[in-house]
């Protein structure tokens, strides 16, 4: 209702009809009328007054906003410029430890960067005398920081690695980029302070709209209702004119609540959004101060759960390879909840069948209510009553390596406010992620480099890397297990080979035999020899065509994609005496010299693999008769060695290829040969070819082959139960003995096997042989076995795996395991065990 209406309301309530019994006289209604007038127009005076009052509280309140606002760019910008100058070290100290000219862009663009940072700073601190005092320094400690790392780079680029290393190693650049930091630190202190007395002045001057607001509504009430009561006493008998007051006044205050909470409404999205700025700045700063990527994700996401809040929060790395999403992290109080939805560290989601396609593309995806979306994932969530959900992308240089994924049990939950906070914090998650990912790979590349030059003076350092590589053992031997077995399943079942198939699936079978003694030996390829090595006899000039064959896709055709033509050809002696020696070892050192034959040789040439008899020089005595050698050689027309190179040929980690070598492949060839007992030669010039020489001692008696082994009664066909979490693994093992008659079940994981053993016994049926793996998730081998042995102690349980062979040296074989067989099986093993195991049971 408009004030003219009141107006006319008001004075048509005054004036009384012409028959009314006590009719005022015209004294009296002018009076009234002059103090129903004074009352309204000072009750408008005072809501013109708040109206002024509240306009510019809220213009104070804008003022203050846009201080704190400003505050942040200073922060911001400071933040900008560290990052900046910690980028210009960063690239410096890559290019100097790579030589690689592509570590120098960030250089460049940093120093971009810090300029354009110093100009807005020195536009945003304008009205800071002191800020801009600090700023001067900072510029000037920035610039000469640049022309330390330009000089630095400078040194690289014309003296080499060591002059570089040498000028940083003064920790000159260090004392430059601490004072940075501290000056740095100095005006965030300071700007930290401004911030929180600005955001003293926005909460107060809030504070005050308020007051304002309410006081002056309940004095304009007050008013309105005094003036009511006059003209109550007035006009006692004019209910006509009482009740269109009462609606004015009803209309009024309806006009000041609804105005009323407007601005409350006002102020709480203005104090939600200065919320969601300090949380954000609380999640920059907290974040900035950590280099671990799952330390940088663990605060992220705890501190999501603990503000936001959500229900359910992780983070997840993107795999473009397998087009899925690996979870990473999850928060503390979404762990129960993850377990619930498989979702634990290091669980698969995949993309195209979970709708989580364009947000590897970049782009933020809201669910408001995921009971609707049909895509497993979603419907994954929704079964831990989870309802919406938000997935931000984290986004580094137009590419996406990860994704935020939050989640709340309401529907609808998520504000837009709130989308675009996810949005803007997975922007800065992303960004400290990518610094912690550099940070961490110059760490591990110095650390790396560092831990080389010691293991340069300790042959120690191969038994190291033995026991690191023995980690991979039963993935490997996992790998290769469908192979080993169906290859020796086709060699014994299929008569009907061709001579060439069956050759080359011999040579496939001696190639699996190699990997799996390389996996096995890795951590004792450096050691002397042990008692318990098993030496047979090695027919030397079969060996080394056996090389020839295994090596031909790198000599042959591998060299012809590059445009060159290597000719390889043996010289092989007729009747070559037998050696004593493991054939896997020295196969492997003769792969080894073929490859790096084949690399001394970028514009081809002939490869010569050469086999005869010789003789120690001197002259034969009874004490002292002359020792015969068969006699390796395999020589090369490369580029040769100097005498340098030459002589450190033999270092572990030593190599001339770059990043292309390991510096190992010699190493190991001279390992093998002292476990041997042989002697190593290397000739070699430059510009002349490498010839290497292997020289095996001939025993004096004749080399006998190791008896075979007792053969094992026959086993009747029986129903076995293979546990195992690799499928290939799983159906090869039942093919192979099926082929033999068995009736086979399979268990993919310890859980599902120990519930199939288990059914299968409550049905009076149970399995007389149980094949199990050791290593799988949650329910492992030793759980499986402890099990079924609780429940069947007479069941039959083998344990295969891949550390097979060191779970029997150390000592470390499970109590309720009756076999231990190593992978990849062989179905001689595999046979024997199932006939010596059937036999002891039967006995």
């Amino acid at each position: 209702m408009s004030e003219a209406t009141e107006r006319a309301v008001l004075s048509g309530a005054l004036h009384r009809s012409p028959g009314s019994e006590s009719e005022p006289t015209h004294t009296e209604l002018l009076s009234t009328e002059r103090k129903v007038r004074l009352g309204f127009a000072f009750a408008l005076a005072c809501l013109a007054v708040i109206g002024v009052v509240s306009y510019l509280s809220v213009v104070r309140l804008k003022q203050n906003a846009a201080w704190v606002e400003h505050t942040h760019q200073v922060l911001g910008s400071l933040e900008l410029l560290l990052a900046a100058a910690t980028d210009s070290e960063t690239a410096e100290r890559g290019y100097v430890i790579t030589g690689d000219e592509d570590y120098l862009e960030p250089y460049r663009q940093a120093a971009a960067v810090i300029d354009s940072q110093m100009r807005h700073l020195r536009e945003l601190t304008a009205d800071n005398r002191a800020q801009q005092l600090r700023l001067d320094s900072v510029t000037a400690l920035v610039t000469e920081r640049l022309a330390i790392l330009r000089a630095v780079i400078d040194l690289r680029k014309d003296q080499g690695f060591a002059a570089a290393r040498g000028e940083i190693l003064t920790g000159k650049g260090k004392q430059f980029h601490d004072r940075i930091r501290r000056l740095i630190g100095q005006m965030e202190d300071t700007e930290t302070s401004l911030l929180k007395e600005r955001e003293q002045r926005t909460k107060q001057s809030s504070a005050l709209a308020q007051a304002v607001i309410f006081g002056g509504g309940f004095l304009a009430c007050g008013l309105v209702s005094l003036a009511l009561w006059a003209i109550r006493r007035d006009f006692a008998g004019r209910a006509r004119a009482d009740r269109a007051l009462r609606d004015a006044k009803d209309q009024l205050e309806l006009r000041v609540r609804e105005r009323t909470a407007e601005l409350e409404k006002a102020g709480e999205k203005l104090q939600a959004q200065l919320a969601r700025l300090h949380l954000l700045h609380q999640i920059t700063r907290a974040i900035g101060e950590r280099q671990d990527i799952q330390s940088i994700f663990q605060v992220v996401i705890r501190t999501l759960e603990e503000h936001l809040p959500v229900d359910f929060c992780c983070i997840c790395l993107y795999d473009p390879a397998e087009n899925c999403v690996i979870v990473t992290s999850v928060g503390s109080h979404s762990e129960a909840l993850a377990m619930e939805l498989a979702m634990t560290a290091r669980a698969r989601i995949e993309i195209d069948q979970n709708g989580l396609s364009q947000c590897v593309q970049g782009r933020l995806v809201y669910e408001p209510d995921i009971t609707q979306v049909p895509f497993p994932f979603a419907q994954r969530l929704a079964r831990g009553a989870l309802t919406s959900m938000v997935a931000a992308p984290l986004l580094v240089e137009s590419k996406v390596f990860g994704v935020l994924i939050a989640a709340r049990r309401q529907a609808h939950s998520f504000s837009s406010g709130e989308c675009e906070f996810l949005r803007q914090a997975s922007e800065h998650v992303a960004l400290a992620a990518h610094q912690a990912q550099l940070y961490s790979a110059l760490q591990q590349a110095y650390d790396d480099l560092r831990q080389t030059q010691k293991a340069v003076m300790q042959q120690e350092r191969l038994l190291a890397l033995g026991q690191m590589a023995s980690g991979i053992a039963h993935d490997i031997n996992n790998a290769i297990s469908p192979v080993s077995l169906y290859t020796e399943s086709l060699l014994e079942k299929e008569p009907g080979l061709s001579p060439g198939a069956r050759s080359q699936l011999e040579t496939i079978q001696r190639a699996i035999d190699d990997v799996a003694q390389t996996v096995a030996r890795m951590r004792e390829f450096y050691r002397q020899r042990e008692p318990q090595m098993t030496l047979l006899p090695v027919d030397m000039n079969r060996l080394v065509q056996q090389v020839v064959d295994l090596t031909r896709a790198r000599w042959s055709d591998m060299a012809q994609q590059r445009g060159i033509a290597i000719e390889t050809r043996t010289e092989l002696a007729p009747e070559l005496p037998s050696v004593m020696g493991a054939d896997n070892e020295i196969r492997e050192a003769l792969t080894n010299l073929i490859f790096n034959a084949v690399d001394a040789m970028p514009n081809g040439g002939p490869l010569i693999l050469r086999t005869r008899v010789a003789q120690e020089q001197g002259v034969p005595s009874q004490e002292s008769p002359v020792r015969r050698f068969v006699r390796v050689e395999v020589i090369d027309a490369g580029i040769g060695m100097d005498e340098d190179t030459r002589r450190r040929c033999l270092e572990p980690f030593f190599t001339t290829k770059g990043e292309r070598g390991t510096g190992l492949g010699l190493a190991m060839v001279y390992g093998t040969m002292q476990r041997h007992s042989a002697d190593f030669e290397i000739e070699s010039a430059l510009g002349k070819g490498t010839t290497v020489r292997l020289s095996f001692a001939i025993p004096t008696t004749p080399a006998v082959g190791a008896a075979a082994p007792a053969t094992a009664s026959a086993v009747p066909p029986l129903r076995i139960l293979i546990v195992d979490d690799d499928p290939l693994v799983l159906k090869s093992l039942r093919d192979t003995l099926e082929a033999d008659g068995h009736g086979v079940t399979t268990a993919d994981g310890g859980r599902a096997g120990i519930d199939a053993f288990l059914a299968a016994k409550a049905q009076g049926n149970p399995f007389p042989v149980v094949i199990t793996d050791l290593g799988m998730p949650y329910v492992d081998g030793r759980k499986v076995s402890n099990a079924i042995k609780t429940a069947a102690p007479q069941t039959i349980l083998l344990l295969l795996t891949g550390w097979g062979q060191r779970l029997v040296a150390d000592g470390d074989v499970p109590p309720h395991v009756d076999r231990v067989l190593s992978k990849p099986p062989k179905l001689r093993e595999l046979r024997e065990a199932l006939a010596r195991c059937w036999d002891a049971q039967a006995s």
